[in-house]
């Protein structure tokens, strides 16, 4: 074998493609989702069969072994390898043609299976296979594991849908298969012919899921046609690399319905399964109550069906949108006629039929999230996969979950098995120990008697995912001796050499090699990177929705600027041996350097991943005992530079200069305009009053200065004027927003409204209008005066000062005290950071705890303290923006239910708007932060009407709203507050006082 920087140099003189041997490239592809770790030469983007073809000879030449990869989303290692890795997904993506008549299309393998499902739907067409990854899994690599997903149960696995492949073996040669022995290599008829016996009476008895090794060899017998296309599936990547496939396209039902049936346990769903399969069903996935952890909650919507059991007395409350019960099959059939009758037939406890796109559609993604939720037991502990996808004949499939279950407790592990019930493939991941070497000495024994307990219910050791190195080494279990020997020469007719992804199906390596926990070290910061299992939905590129991530993949394609990608690049810096810089790694900074720190994966991750978080830890000890950048002194210095120019009284002449300067502020982007300074921060009031001492004002009282109460009708800082009482939607005043019998003020609950760093000094008008909306909710609202001594820390974090962050929270927590009740947070950054990151920097401070528990956003606050007051109604179109943090860790459930009570129609747009706080304003993050809000953001303000309103709670959201779309957004406070304003003359009438004073 030639050395690695020769193959390098051939590899770039005979390809189109990139090349890449550098350490970030190889970083990225050491793992996919699965438990294993290899390590690569180098990474190819081929950009074409030409290009595939030269690699492969190159390679076979020099020894070097080549891996193809699609989405690298396999759970069993067999998207790894040690020598060069094929990236599909770069330019060999594209849907070639359709025949709608023929209901086939020409694809290209790294073609993401939605894009197909997207182009053929036009036509009341879509593929059949579509495994819960189908956002970002590759046609190809459906191909190599023989893919199946939910609706396998009426269509087929993928090879049942493949017509014909383009091959091209290690050599370089091609191939063209379909039917027949036209474009098999040489020998493969003679094997097939010799083996007849084997083929048709060695196998394993045929059901559908029988997916493990060659598992579809017996396609090549004359009786079954001798299908060499279909047999060519599941070998993962041991044979050759697909270049081009034509797929068989199935007929999309025009309005399916899904009818949902709950069961008393796990083992009564399973046995009721295959029982519904004569009605024709299209799905029949299973889960029980275990996997849905969290979701707790009333037992379904109203206008369900009845099960014939008439509910399910003793059960409880179920859970949330779903039928009474702790175990459910979903059923989805052709038509709402087909789920009535499943509905009638089913020996259900309660049931419903759920004809609402939408609503099937957030059932739906119960299951497709459930590769990633089911990697948490219910105690927190991850679990891990290994055993994913085992499957037994659906008659059998009651009887193997309960010994399944046995088996575990025997080996006091724990997992939440669910999946393809319908075709008795059953998912699970398990809490194994693998970094240890008795854990992983468990790991074996349980693996080789669940293959002793799988076979001996008739069962495949895969049921769609491929065996990879996971179960590999188990197959002789299933198979015997005999056709383990013909794999082997199956291999040896295609790959001769060998050097198609060695170490899989045939002579494999031990299921307990190669495991990637055992480079990194114990401790908690590692754990947090090894959480990332690899399922990749944050490579999904097509915006929509409310989702955030990852906003940075989606505007570059590149995969390490996703959240899988950058976690890799953290486990390999770890790890050592690829990234070899360690903390000072500028493969990882790069990477990270566009991750906006918008925390969309800590909630859009199935696993949780907090990239930002990661971030943080990352830059604290990347920059440690070094300068850093400007952009960090600048941005990550920003309440104490606004707090100082306040201090100084010279907001004014700050904006003046930012106007007229020649050149951008050093650190600053100069494609930015600087925000403009408000002239007196929030907490100083509007008429120049300033407090002598800290504290707090209360509501109606006077100043901790010893100043009077805000006189009537005082204007906020943007000029306009409300009342401090709302009025009922009928004209009349709010339900509690009245006046006591004796005339004064309504008691309510003592609310303190933080001053965040942006309300305080850039943008009070929206801390005036939140006074006169809690007041006028009832509600005693004080706000700390504390000269800016109070901060969450959020632009340290964002920049990884850590120690610098830790410090200004101390001085917070002693400069508040204790807060006896709600902290309302206008500014959602600020409310994140408050809620989640100081007690995480603070563990051991328990006053972190009791004020992050006390935060509250505005509607929060006014639904859990102020229950019964009616906000103004506005009526009004609204677009805008929701928070990236306050979609990932505060929730928008309140300021919805708040917006249509008010009367705001539409909703602010998903996604994330790009600024992200200081990221849009650093150097050379433009470019990403447009892209980001022409995904959502920008589209959807065009396309609003011409008096919607423009709502964006976090003030960079407001600023990029500005500076790219050209109009003002509004704080949902705000507009609250101008509805308030239509009572303003019978409040003075009854001489109330407008109190809009800090």
């Amino acid at each position: 074998m030639t050395t690695p920087g020769e193959v390098e140099r051939t590899l770039r003189a005979e390809l189109r493609g990139e090349v890449d041997f550098g350490a970030a490239a190889r970083a990225l592809v050491t793992m996919d989702a699965s438990n294993y770790r290899r390590v690569p030469l180098g990474v190819v983007a081929p950009r074409d069969a030409d290009d595939v073809a030269a690699a492969l000879r190159v390679c076979a030449a020099a020894g070097v072994p080549v891996v193809p990869r699609g989405g690298g989303t396999s759970i069993a290692g067999q998207a790894t390898g040690v020598g060069v890795v094929l990236d599909l997904t770069r330019h060999m993506n594209a849907l070639l043609s359709v025949d709608p008549a023929a209901r086939t299309a020409v694809v290209q393998p790294g073609l993401v299976l939605d894009r197909l499902r997207d182009a053929v739907r036009p036509y009341g067409l879509t593929f059949g296979p579509d495994p819960s990854t189908h956002s970002r899994c590759t046609l190809g690599g459906m191909i190599g594991n023989n893919a199946c997903g939910a609706h396998s149960v009426a269509w087929g696995t993928t090879a049942d849908n493949v017509t014909e492949l383009a091959v091209t073996t290690y050599a370089g040669a091609a191939h063209r298969i379909g039917t027949g022995w036209d474009g098999a290599p040489h020998g493969l008829r003679e094997l097939v012919g010799a083996h007849l016996a084997t083929l048709r009476t060695g196998m394993p008895p045929r059901f559908s899921r029988r997916i493990s090794g060659y598992g579809g060899l017996d396609a090549l017998l004359p009786e079954r046609g001798v299908r060499l296309a279909e047999a060519f599936c599941g070998s993962e990547g041991t044979l050759g690399v697909v270049t081009e496939a034509v797929v068989r396209l199935v007929e999309l039902p025009p309005a399916p319905a899904l009818a949902v049936l709950g069961y008393a346990d796990e083992s009564a769903a399973a046995d009721a399964a295959a029982g519904l399969l004569p009605y024709g069903p299209l799905t029949v996935e299973g889960m029980a109550e275990d996997l849905l952890g969290g979701a707790a909650g009333p037992a379904g919507p109203p206008g369900r069906i009845a099960g014939p059991a008439g509910g399910a007395a003793g059960l409880g409350g179920g859970v949330a949108g779903l039928p009474r019960g702790r175990a459910w099959l979903f059923v989805e059939m052709p038509d709402e006629g087909g789920a009535r009758a499943v509905v009638r037939g089913a020996d259900a406890l309660d049931a419903l039929v759920v004809t609402d796109p939408a609503a099937r559609r957030a059932l739906w993604r119960i299951r497709e999230d459930a590769a990633g939720t089911a990697t948490r037991t219910p105690d927190g502990r991850m679990a891990w996969p290994g055993w994913e996808d085992c499957a037994v004949p659906p008659a059998r499939l009651g009887a193997y979950l309960r010994d399944f279950r046995a088996l575990l407790a025997a080996h006091g592990l724990r997992g939440t098995p669910y999946g393809h019930f319908g075709e008795g493939c059953v998912h699970v991941r398990i809490d194994f120990d693998l970094a240890s070497a008795a854990g992983v000495a468990r790991y074996r024994a349980f693996s080789e008697e669940l293959a002793d307990l799988v076979v001996a219910h008739g069962g495949s050791l895969s049921g769609e995912h491929g065996d990879g190195q996971a179960r590999a080494e188990l197959l002789p279990k299933m198979y015997g001796e005999d056709v383990i020997r013909l794999f082997g020469a199956y291999k040896d007719v295609w790959d001769p050499a060998g050097g198609m992804n060695p170490g899989m199906l045939v002579r494999p390596a031990r299921l307990d090699e190669n495991l990637r926990f055992e480079v990194l070290p114990a401790t908690p910061f590692a754990g947090e990177v090894a959480r990332c299992v690899g399922v990749a939905k944050c490579r999904t590129s097509e915006p929509g929705g409310p989702g955030v991530m990852c906003p940075s993949y989606r505007a570059t394609g590149e995969e390490q600027h996703s959240t899988r990608g950058r976690a890799r690049l953290l486990h390999e810096m770890l790890a050592g041996e690829v990234v070899t810089g360690g903390w000072r790694s500028p493969e990882v900074a790069e990477a990270l350097d566009l991750c906006l720190g918008c925390k969309g994966c800590r909630s859009d991750c199935p696993v949780g991943v907090d990239m930002a978080s990661y971030k943080s830890e990352f830059l604290h000890h990347h920059w440690a005992g070094r300068i850093r950048p400007l952009a960090h002194y600048a941005l990550g210095g920003l309440p104490g530079w606004l707090r100082l120019i306040a201090r100084l009284r010279a907001a004014g002449a700050v904006n003046t200069a930012a106007r007229l300067l020649p050149v951008p502020v050093p650190g600053l982007a100069r494609e930015r305009d600087l925000p403009e300074l408000a002239k007196r921060p929030f907490t100083r009031g509007t008429h120049g009053r300033r407090p002598t001492g800290e504290g707090a004002v209360p509501a109606g009282g006077r100043a901790a200065d010893g100043g009077h109460p805000a006189p009537a009708g005082s204007g906020s800082a943007d000029g306009s004027r409300a009342a401090d009482r709302g009025r009922a939607a009928d004209g009349g005043r709010a339900a509690d927003g009245g006046r006591a019998a004796d005339g004064g003020r309504v008691a309510g609950a003592a609310v303190v409204l933080w001053p965040d760093t942006f309300t305080e000094y850039l943008a009070p008008e929206v801390g005036h209008a939140a006074l006169r909306v809690l007041r006028a909710a009832g509600l005693d609202v004080s706000v700390p005066r504390t000269r800016g001594r109070v901060c969450c820390g959020l632009t340290y974090l964002s920049t990884g000062r850590l120690d610098r962050a830790r410090k200004v929270l101390r001085r917070t927590l002693d400069t508040l005290g204790e807060v006896p009740g709600p902290v309302t947070v206008l500014e959602p950054s600020c409310a994140a950071a408050l809620r989640t990151d100081l007690p995480a920097l603070l563990p051991d401070d328990p006053r972190a705890a009791r004020l992050a528990a006390a935060v509250r956003t505005v509607a929060e606050t006014l639904e859990e303290y102020a229950p019964h007051w009616r906000p103004p109604r506005l009526d009004r179109a609204v677009v805008g923006q929701t928070h990236c943090h306050q979609h990932a860790v505060l929730g928008d459930a309140a300021d919805r239910r708040l917006r249509e009570r008010a009367g705001l129609v539409g909703e602010p747009a998903g996604g994330c708007c790009g600024l992200a706080g200081n990221f849009g304003f650093e150097p050379g993050h433009h470019e990403v932060s447009v892209a980001c809000a022409e995904e959502q953001l920008l589209p959807s303000l065009r396309a609003a009407p011409p008096d919607a309103l423009v709502q964006a709670d976090g003030f960079s959201c407001r600023t990029q709203i500005a500076q790219l779309g050209g109009v003002r957004a509004r704080h949902l406070v705000e507009l609250l507050a101008d509805g308030l304003a239509e009572g303003l003359a019978d409040g003075l009438a009854d001489g109330w006082a407008d109190d809009t004073q800090p």
